[in-house]
């Protein structure tokens, strides 16, 4: 993905405040939030209609614990890059479901800006020494990834 364009962001989040408090910062940082989806069904419409570029994507929404379901169903169908966002990084299964990383919440800004560095330049920034970790990609190049994903 090229830093050079805002990205096109959809939030899957059931938290509204969370959800409000989200797209505020992403905002802030440049990029377009184009829709907030508190549902599965929400989500997946969406993401046909609005072809975000990335959707960070709670585990545990509004109609259970979908969020796995719809990061695959993002990432292998509309070709959308999926960042999980979840206090239970344990709910996340072992093919990372499509994403390329988690955001642990509670979230801070930093995890987020490193998010995004990762997804936009394809790798994060380098970690500060005896900071508490708020992004952790999962394993091997977005680009190699991705091919796995089709």
């Amino acid at each position: 993905m090229s830093s050079e364009k805002p990205l096109r962001i959809l939030i899957v989040e059931d938290e509204i405040l969370i959800a409000l408090e989200l797209e505020s910062l992403l905002q802030d940082l440049g990029h377009d939030v184009v829709g907030i989806a508190a549902s599965s069904e929400d989500a997946r419409t969406l993401g046909q209609d609005l072809k975000p570029d990335l959707a960070f994507v709670d585990i545990h929404l509004a109609d259970g614990l979908t969020g796995v379901e719809v990061a695959r169903h993002l990432a292998a169908h509309h070709q959308v890059t999926v960042l999980f966002m979840t206090a239970n990084a344990k709910r996340i299964p072992e093919d990372f479901a499509g994403a390329w990383g988690v955001i642990v919440k509670p979230y801070t800004e930093r995890g987020v800006r490193e998010a995004l560095s990762y997804v936009m330049v394809g790798q994060p920034r380098e970690a500060d020494a005896g900071r508490a970790v708020t992004f952790v990609p999962f394993g091997g190049a977005p680009r190699e990834r991705s091919s796995q994903v089709s």
